[in-house]
């Protein structure tokens, strides 16, 4: 069951993520937590994060012995994470360090946000935190872990799991949408989009989308849906259907729902619904208080339907969402952990 927390984005200063680097942790992994919360972000104005790394060595060798790891802080840097990002390792029957597992039982206690990136769940699950919880974990280790660990629910066929105030997250790439959703979480969808522009990554995937995708390349270039997808962003105020999709990308509806489900790991309404959430959310940050103004301009139709959908993917009311991420009020403190905030599974 997810739990509170007590530690917030906004407060004395910015919310501190500390990542532990342990010996042969994956480098991208890593570089994915770099490039999402330790960036300077000039473009937004303020900083976001106070991001940090630790280790238990001075010296730890990564994935492979390909990368040497020097001159970061010692472990006790994670005692002061509101965020605290566990190590991640290939090798994950060979047991974690217990001064590891030990500073992540103490952050959860106190109230930190844990994130596992991949086979992060492992190290979760091995200190006891993740007992009676949901997760996921990279398709490849789904039996090992759940023989491992029977008492977590694990959800291996989705990108990632929001727990409250524990998240995973399936797989290397699955841990930039993650990372996004965590900024989304924290400082909303706007800024959100800009650091994703900024990584030239797509700006919003639902967690229940697929782990793995039958195509991730399609094997004909004028089968690509990028161009139906733009055309589609452009017109998301008009009352577009699956069908209509259908015709711009000149195929019939069912050829569309297997493009989807191959290119994108999802339903074509599921995506059209994300998008028009997505446009709602920005509005709403950019001073648009008429809900039923902002349902009819993002294709959702009425602030009952706003409602219901800002309700069931972020937790919020719009309401709620203008107040915390609103221009005219600023930012409110966010909880890391929301109890009612859940990963959708794709229709």
């Amino acid at each position: 069951m997810a739990k509170e927390s007590s530690h917030s984005v906004q407060g004395a200063g910015p919310h501190r993520v500390v990542v532990i680097v342990d010996e042969n942790s994956n480098p991208f992994e890593l570089g994915c937590a770099t490039e999402v919360f330790g960036l300077r972000r000039p473009e937004i104005g303020r900083v976001l994060y106070d991001f940090r790394l630790c280790s238990p060595e001075p010296r730890t060798l990564m994935r492979d012995g390909f990368f040497t790891l020097t001159g970061v802080a010692g472990l006790e840097a994670a005692e002061s994470a509101d965020t605290l990002i566990v190590p991640n390792r290939p090798d994950v029957e060979v047991p974690r360090r217990p001064a590891v597992l030990d500073a992540v039982r103490r952050a959860h206690a106190r109230g930190a946000r844990l994130v596992g990136f991949c086979s992060g769940a492992f190290t979760l699950a091995e200190a006891g935190v993740l007992d009676g919880r949901r997760a996921t974990a990279h398709w490849q280790w789904a039996d090992s872990f759940r023989a491992r660990f029977p008492s977590v629910h694990l959800e291996s066929d989705v990108l990632f799991v929001d727990d409250g105030d524990i998240l995973t997250a399936a797989g290397s790439a699955a841990a930039l949408d993650l990372g996004l959703h965590i900024v989304r979480r924290d400082h909303g969808a706007e800024v959100a989009n800009s650091v994703s522009r900024r990584l030239v990554f797509a700006a919003h995937r639902d967690g229940g989308q697929r782990q793995f995708v039958e195509r991730p390349v399609p094997d004909v270039p004028d089968e690509s849906l990028a161009p139906v997808l733009a055309w589609a962003q452009e017109r998301l105020d008009t009352p577009l259907t699956v069908s209509d999709l259908a015709a711009r990308a000149t195929v019939s509806p069912a050829t569309l729902h297997r493009r989807f489900r191959a290119q994108l790991g999802t339903t074509p309404l599921a995506w059209l619904t994300g998008e028009r959430l997505a446009l709602a959310c920005r509005l709403i940050e950019r001073g648009e208080s008429r809900f039923e103004t902002v349902a009819r301009h993002s294709g959702l139709g009425t602030a009952a339907n706003l409602r219901a959908l800002m309700r069931r993917e972020t937790g919020l009311t719009p309401l709620a969402y203008r107040r915390r991420f609103g221009p005219e009020t600023g930012q409110e403190p966010v909880s890391p952990g929301r109890p009612d905030e859940r990963t959708i599974p794709s229709p």
